[in-house]
């Protein structure tokens, strides 16, 4: 089975960056056709797309973040990590490391990281 787990601080000072690792057990970060994502919560709110480095180690990133987002990955360790630069109060999520599988006859986010909530306060 796959499991995901999230680290990083809970709490950082605005205009520093963040960030944030996924270690992942039960499968390789290279195997075809899974997208290793970053997704966040707001609270009271939905969920946003922040990016993915597929399994051939390309990048993707919302527009909106695109500027501020960078994920890479260590597949020595099958870790991906993201890196949020600039942050602000509006910031503050939970994130999640999720895996895409775009190979299922509709492409679903089909494991989860437990979360880990970020605060971005001074």
């Amino acid at each position: 089975q796959v499991q995901l787990q999230e680290s990083g601080p809970g709490l950082v000072e605005p205009s520093q960056t963040v960030s944030l690792t996924c270690t992942v057990s039960g499968g390789s970060i290279t195997t075809n056709y899974y997208y290793w994502s970053w997704i966040r919560q707001f609270p009271g709110k939905g969920l946003e797309y922040i990016g993915y480095i597929s399994y051939r180690g390309n990048p993707d990133y919302s527009p909106t973040l695109k500027s501020r987002a960078s994920i890479s990955r260590d597949t020595s360790k099958n870790q991906f990590t993201l890196q949020l630069s600039s942050v602000t109060p509006e910031d503050t999520a939970a994130y999640y490391c999720v895996r895409g599988d775009s190979s299922a006859y509709i492409p679903i986010y089909d494991y989860w990281g437990q979360g880990t909530q970020v605060t971005v306060s001074s």
